[in-house]
């Protein structure tokens, strides 16, 4: 699900059901208002506009919305994903039937304006880690059906993913220690049923927590909501025996505090879960005579 983005058989396997999804969501039954004012074939085309800064991400997937309702339509792309993009620019031209430019438009703008926000934001996050050794972090609070756009979004702007999904890797926070009974347990079951090849991520939210986690034996130690003195302890204490991340309550403005202290990793909710749209219109559909 990760390479998504490439064209041909993996986007078709991976990405193709998404759409086709959010479009049914958006036509049940047919385009009253397109059939109303277009009741044939004809071909047309329409110019994608940027209406502020930003960085654009989802070009790949705009496209493929039309090529999904026209087989026969066509992108004109004038920037690629990662691009920094400013008011008034024309992205790009989409030709086609005029039915699927006005039945598409709405899906392949939500995709590529959720896109673009995150990556825009995503980028402000990551060029305050710049010089630092602290890798950004997306996580799991993805919008439902929107997960393999929303981090290949973090991608573009310059984070990295965190696991996936539940299958992915093993990540024992505060309710699987309750499970298990403890931390010192709960590290043992992980490593007793994952295969081995897995690391075994654990969270904590005391210094007390930390030393029950180095002395399990975690691979990857959680800082998890730790105020800043208590998190520069915590790494003293670990020590280089452990990887660290830095977990909750993760603001742009903390960001350097964090990267100094020297965790490995810092994770954000906010890259995917806050992140506004970036502004982008289809205008000017016009007939091709």
């Amino acid at each position: 699900m990760k390479n998504f983005m490439i064209n041909g058989v993996t986007m078709k396997i991976n990405v193709d059901e998404y759409i086709l999804n959010t479009l049914r969501e958006d036509i049940t039954s047919e385009d009253v208002s397109t059939n109303a004012v277009m009741p044939e074939d004809r071909q047309g085309r329409a110019d994608l506009i940027c209406k502020q800064d930003g960085i654009i991400c989802g070009l790949d997937i705009f496209k493929r919305t039309f090529e999904l309702l026209d087989s026969s339509s066509r992108f004109e792309a004038y920037f690629k994903d990662g691009d920094r993009v400013h008011k008034g620019d024309l992205l790009g031209v989409i030709y086609g039937d005029i039915k699927a430019i006005l039945s598409g438009e709405r899906t392949g703008l939500n995709y590529l304006q959720r896109m673009s926000g995150i990556a825009t934001i995503t980028k402000e996050y990551a060029k305050e880690l710049e010089g630092y050794k602290t890798t950004l972090l997306d996580t799991r609070k993805t919008t439902p059906n929107m997960r393999p756009f929303e981090k290949y979004a973090v991608t573009v702007g310059g984070g990295t993913n965190h696991r996936y999904n539940l299958s992915d890797g093993v990540l024992l926070k505060d309710n699987h220690i309750g499970a298990a009974g403890s931390i010192t347990k709960a590290i043992e079951m992980a490593r007793a049923y994952a295969p081995f090849v897995r690391k075994i991520e654990i969270e904590t939210e005391t210094l007390e927590q930390v030393q029950e986690a180095l002395d399990a034996g975690a691979d990857i130690i959680m800082l998890d909501n730790m105020d800043n003195d208590t998190m520069r302890k915590a790494v003293e204490m670990i020590n280089g025996k452990a990887q660290t991340e830095c977990s909750g309550n993760v603001t742009k403005a903390r960001l350097k505090e964090i990267a100094e202290i020297g965790v490995d990793f810092v994770s954000c909710g906010a890259l995917t879960h806050s992140a506004p749209i970036m502004d982008v219109s289809l205008k000017n559909l016009k007939p091709i005579e």
